[in-house]
Formats: structure tokens, C-alpha cells, sequence
């Protein structure tokens, strides 16, 4: 095994790029293979995303930790992520606009099998991964972790034709049951072909060891969630790009 990771720059002025995200493969494989785009939290791109774009590329896959906030921009203050995330949230046409450019920039990509990608990602980017699919973008699947489920009043109407698994804590304040039941009903609906895991006694942000459980009701860490759902997503994967 030969991991490997660059930058790469892609995306346009018009939707508030340049983004950069980056690349990690396994340079020991040869030929393209499949793409798996990773979605950040909504502190933008970490060392915590790269882990995981790295864990993809061990498993032979082209692992691409994403940016959507745009130059690279990423922070460890809580106040001005949320700022952050809280402008783009109110603007889930460029939000979905900046997933599809990080799309087309990993299909592009000499290393990747354009005709076998997916996407997962991470709070925020749990939602940005379901809004990705409700483009109707020809993708594998998609993954959400402890993401939110709601549906953007400018997503498109149309069929999903992609695969989706959504890993949801059942205490989750920002999913809570009436969100999850409604998604369900909207996957149903618009023909995709769908599941959710739900852990029980679990919240938010459950695979983040820096989430400390009871710092925050309906928040925190657990490591049988984490353990569970990151399993879920190897299978995935390994059914959505064969």
C-alpha cells in the first residue's frame, strides 16, 4: 500500500469558488477506480474528513475530502462555523450547485472510474450529500451520517435515481421523528431506492470523539454507533460501485 494525497482546485467564480479539495488514493493499485466524495462537518474540511477520505483510499478507493464553503475556507471556531453554515443553509441552490461542481471535478479525474463514484458525508454534509442526490445527478449512491433530512423548497422535482442510506440517531435534535418520517415519504415518493439506520439512545454527532456526550442534550460520541455505521457504509459502498 502506497497512500497517497494532493490538492486539487476546481469549481468556478459563478457558484463562490475556487474550491479546493483534496485527493487520496492507493498509488500501489493501478488504473482508475471507484471515486468516493466526502462531505464535510460544518467547520469545513479537517483532519477528521481526511482520516476518512484516507480510510477510503486503504480500501481502494479514490477518497475526496470536498470543500463547499469555497477556497479552502475551514475553522475551529464553533460561532463562526455556524455563521458559515447558517449563510449557505439559506442558499440550498448553491449549496447543491457546489456539490454537483465537486462531482464533475471527481469524475474528471485521471484516477477515477467516472462511472463509479458516490458521496458521503458528515452533519452539514449529510445534508449536502441528500441534496446532491435530489439533483438527480447520475452518482452510486449516498451516504448521510447523523445529517439533516430536510427537503430544500428549490430542490427540483424529480426522480432520484441513485441509491441512499441515511445513519441517523434516533435522539438527534436536529432530525427529530417528524423530519425523518417526512424524508422517508419524499425518498419513497421520488423513486429512490432507500435506507435508514437508526441507533438507538444516540444523537447527534455520534461519530465525533470530540462531541462528549452530555456537553449537549440529544449530542455526542458513541462508539458502537460509529463502529456500526461505519460498517454500514463499507457494505454500502462495496454493493453501489461493484
Amino acid at each position: 500500500m502506497a497512500l497517497q494525497c494532493i490538492e486539487i482546485t476546481y469549481g468556478g467564480p459563478e457558484i463562490g469558488g475556487p474550491f479546493i479539495g483534496a485527493l487520496h488514493w492507493d498509488d500501489a493499485l493501478t488504473g482508475p477506480r471507484p471515486g468516493v466524495m466526502v462531505a464535510p462537518a460544518f467547520r469545513g474540511r479537517s483532519e477528521f474528513e481526511e482520516a476518512r477520505a484516507q480510510e477510503l483510499a486503504a480500501l481502494g478507493y479514490v477518497g475526496f475530502a470536498i470543500d463547499y464553503y469555497g477556497q479552502g475556507w475551514t475553522t475551529t471556531d464553533a460561532a463562526e462555523a455556524h455563521a458559515a453554515k447558517d449563510k449557505l443553509d439559506a442558499d440550498r441552490a448553491t449549496l447543491a450547485a457546489r456539490m454537483v461542481a465537486a462531482l464533475e471535478a471527481l469524475k474528471s479525474h485521471e484516477l477515477v472510474d467516472a462511472e463509479r463514484t458516490a458521496a458521503m458525508g458528515y452533519c452539514f454534509g449529510g445534508k449536502a450529500v441528500l441534496d446532491l442526490v435530489r439533483e438527480g445527478v447520475e452518482i452510486g449512491g449516498v451516504a448521510s451520517f447523523h445529517g439533516i433530512l430536510d427537503r430544500a423548497t428549490t430542490a427540483p422535482d424529480m426522480k432520484i435515481v441513485s441509491e441512499v442510506l441515511v445513519m441517523h440517531g434516533w435522539d438527534d435534535p436536529l432530525a427529530r421523528p417528524d423530519s425523518v418520517l417526512a424524508f422517508g415519504q419524499e425518498m419513497t415518493e421520488r423513486g429512490a431506492k432507500w435506507q435508514l439506520h437508526a441507533y438507538g439512545n444516540t444523537g447527534h454527532a455520534f461519530t465525533n470523539p470530540a462531541a462528549k456526550p452530555g456537553a449537549q442534550p440529544g449530542f455526542g460520541f458513541n462508539v458502537k454507533a460509529t463502529a456500526r455505521s461505519w460498517r454500514a457504509l463499507v457494505d454500502f459502498l462495496a454493493e453501489v460501485l461493484r
